[in-house]
């Protein structure tokens, strides 16, 4: 390999650019494989979620009077309850008319909500706010365009460190598993706080009978390093996107969530699927007993299709999209925070995650023995 060569060899290193296979030194040795270079761990110590206390349920839907009843709702989308910021009241008596005054109305804020999730995840991990290093918050939806939303969460907590945004709609918590574990581990703090927030509600037309049965309101927190060890941690960290499918998911600037219904669902369903199948392929000898999967708290049907191609038992598939309907980028990692005490030595936790943009993630979390 000559200078030139070299050089732009350790580039690509520094830029975390992936580095093809055919690129090899001196002998005919692979020069550096994407699967070396990327496959760290990402180290879980704790995690937590939040919802709010408002629930709406099937039937005050159904008797806003917008043409939907309660067999209707369990027979498309099987969801059953999804939680809200929103007074019902106000829900009730505007369907949410206008958008821009839910911040005038709402019970907590993204930053209070990522807040309590935040505590719980600190408890789990044994942890202080004080220990936190960093703060990257995401949301399909931030309640604010500027300051990030992670600089909100950090001042609810009391601390000042470095903070940022790392947003991908419903495929946020992947992405910023696949940045962390890109990441030169000498660049970041022992302790890193990662936020999913999502105040879907706020932006529900709830006089649409399509869109005001799915949504709920969520945040999550999980406490990750990248250099302390825990028997915890997340490994093959991979997304891509298909971004010539942009428009079918999209909430304009002070307008209302809309997609493509069949195109998404489709689509979803093979990405998922495919997610799934390709993190099982990486632990072939793993016992199917100890193997759960995640994916994107959407549509259940979508899940359990997912479930079943990729022959996962349906007590392994793991969700709660039925109880709280889609909170985005938080819901995966919700359904993660409520099994937390479940996990034991010798589990998997493989997460396949479908969002707008359109964007899938992938990921394995391998809980080991202790020490």
């Amino acid at each position: 390999m000559d200078r030139a060569s070299v050089k732009d060899l350790f580039k690509m290193i520094d830029r975390r650019e992936p580095i093809h296979y055919s690129r090899t030194l001196s002998g005919g040795r692979p020069a550096h494989t994407k699967k070396e270079f990327y496959n760290r761990m990402v180290y879980l110590h704790g995690i937590g979620h939040f919802h709010p206390e408002n629930v709406i349920c099937n039937k005050f839907l159904e008797d806003l009077n917008i043409g939907t009843t309660v067999d209707w709702i369990m027979e498309r989308v099987g969801i059953e309850e999804r939680r809200t910021v929103i007074p019902l009241d106000y829900l009730e008596k505007t369907k949410n008319a206008n958008p821009m005054e839910t911040d005038t109305v709402r019970l907590y804020t993204d930053a209070q909500m990522g807040g309590r999730a935040a505590r719980m995840a600190l408890e789990r991990a044994g942890l202080k706010a004080t220990d936190i290093g960093m703060v990257i918050s995401g949301s399909s939806l931030p309640q604010f365009l500027t300051p990030c939303m992670a600089s909100t969460v950090a001042a609810d907590l009391g601390i000042d460190v470095p903070c940022f945004d790392i947003n991908s709609a419903c495929g946020t918590y992947g992405v910023q598993m696949r940045y962390l574990e890109a990441t030169k581990p000498d660049r970041l703090p022992p302790y890193i706080l990662v936020t999913n927030i999502e105040a879907a509600t706020t932006t529900i037309d709830y006089s649409d009978r399509r869109s005001a049965v799915l949504f709920g309101d969520c945040a999550t927190a999980s406490i990750l390093s990248v250099t302390i060890p825990s028997n915890k941690y997340f490994t093959d960290c991979e997304m891509d996107s298909r971004p010539t499918m942009w428009d079918k998911v999209v909430v304009p600037r002070w307008g209302y969530f809309n997609q493509d219904g069949n195109a998404v669902q489709g689509y979803a369903i093979r990405k998922t699927t495919d997610g799934l199948r390709n993190i099982l392929a990486l632990i072939p000898d793993a016992d199917p007993t100890r193997i759960f999967f995640i994916g994107h708290q959407a549509n259940l049907g979508v899940l359990q299709t997912a479930a079943e191609r990729a022959n996962i038992a349906p007590a392994h598939h793991w969700f709660n999209v039925d109880q709280y309907g889609n909170v985005g980028c938080a819901g995966a990692p919700s359904v993660l925070s409520q099994h937390w005490d479940e996990l034991r030595p010798g589990d998997y936790v493989a997460l396949s995650i479908v969002g707008a943009g359109l964007t899938w993630t992938q990921m394995l979390l391998t809980i080991a023995a202790e020490g």
